[in-house]
């Protein structure tokens, strides 16, 4: 066994049996004598632990609640940690942390989670230099990420738990329009390093999604929130494609053919969940994709430009048509505007 585990073992033992020898946690854990002292030490030293050696019953116990232990912890203040991992868990813990301190705005979710962090790294057995180098080895770049004022996100997750409405002071994009809003949280979503909250609007009286960033002000109210069933939530706004997938609009299919170049990038992307696709005999790569409000789809096919092509959708095709149009006038007269070579 690793040695979490035999730390794991060693608070059981103790709490179990109350007093225990050297020569019985020698056969339990079965390791040598110095790898059992220097782990008592370390349960001592590092995770605070009161263990205290027994001359009169010749054993290692925790200290009584009326003795001070080592350092002068209790034993009626001190509990190790109840949730163990061996070290191939905490190495992915680690790096989960550091996944999700990609989508963390103002560290906000780093201030929580940090002693659970310090006592991982008290697990492995590593001091704060070499912590932080094993964090380093895990790197996640974000682009294009609108950030979230701390207050907004700390305050709409803990409405989300506690199950409470919240009131908006609401920034629309579409007409730059300010409104106020009372909303039931039902979900915190992070797409494309954007958060948004996916919330019954009790004005409108359906579901909405709205963007974090875009939120002026925001108070939790004493009002218990709806609750509406994640099944359902999924069926209104993860049906289309992309953040503006739901709403209750129809669903259309749209059909890309991606050119030979491109499908082999393509071909290991997920662009929605319900996505269907094939290989087309001439090595092309055909992806249907389920969208209801086509603005965002628009952007990812351009994104892509000559080596896509929209198929069996005239409007979706239109659209496609429209923008491309628009950017050629922009850089039409560059060509004309060609600085001459000197000669």
């Amino acid at each position: 066994m690793d040695r979490t585990e035999r730390f794991y073992k060693i608070e059981l033992l103790l709490k179990s049996r109350g007093c225990v020898s050297f020569a019985a946690l020698l056969d339990e854990l079965a390791v040598s004598p110095a790898t059992l002292k220097r782990d008592l030490q370390y349960l001592r030293d590092r995770m605070s632990a009161p263990i205290v050696y027994s001359a009169l019953d010749n054993g290692y116990r925790f200290a009584d609640a009326t003795q001070a232990g080592p350092a002068g912890a209790r034993a009626a203040q001190h509990e190790l940690p109840g949730l163990w991992f061996n070290e191939n868990e905490i190495h992915a813990m680690l790096t989960m942390h550091q996944l999700l301190a990609g989508l963390d705005d103002d560290g906000v979710l780093a201030r929580h989670l940090q002693p659970l962090m310090e006592k991982l790294q008290g697990m492995l057995g590593t001091d704060a230099a070499q912590a932080r180098e094993l964090m380093r080895r895990i790197k996640v770049i974000g682009t294009a990420r609108r950030r979230v004022p701390s207050r907004h996100f700390e305050l709409l997750g803990g409405a989300l738990v506690q199950r409470r409405r919240v009131w908006l002071h609401y920034f629309k994009r579409s007409d730059r329009s300010l409104s106020e809003r009372e909303v039931s949280p039902q979900r915190l979503v992070n797409y494309r390093n954007t958060w948004y909250l996916d919330a019954w609007c009790h004005a409108s009286d359906g579901l909405r999604r709205f963007a974090l960033d875009a939120m002026r002000e925001a108070k939790v109210l004493d009002a218990k929130a709806r609750n509406v069933p994640v099944r359902d939530l999924e069926a209104a706004l993860d049906s289309g494609y992309g953040i503006y997938g739901g709403g209750g609009t129809k669903v259309k299919w749209a059909t890309l053919v991606f050119n030979e170049d491109a499908a082999q990038w393509v071909a290991n992307e997920e662009w929605h969940p319900q996505q269907k696709s094939r290989w087309l005999k001439d090595g092309r790569y055909e992806l249907q994709v389920p969208y209801s409000e086509p603005t965002e789809l628009v952007m990812d096919i351009l994104r892509h430009g000559d080596s896509v092509q929209v198929v069996a959708d005239k409007a979706l095709a239109g659209l496609i048509h429209a923008r491309l149009q628009a950017a050629l006038e922009k850089y039409a007269g560059a060509q004309r505007a060609e600085p001459r070579q000197a000669g």
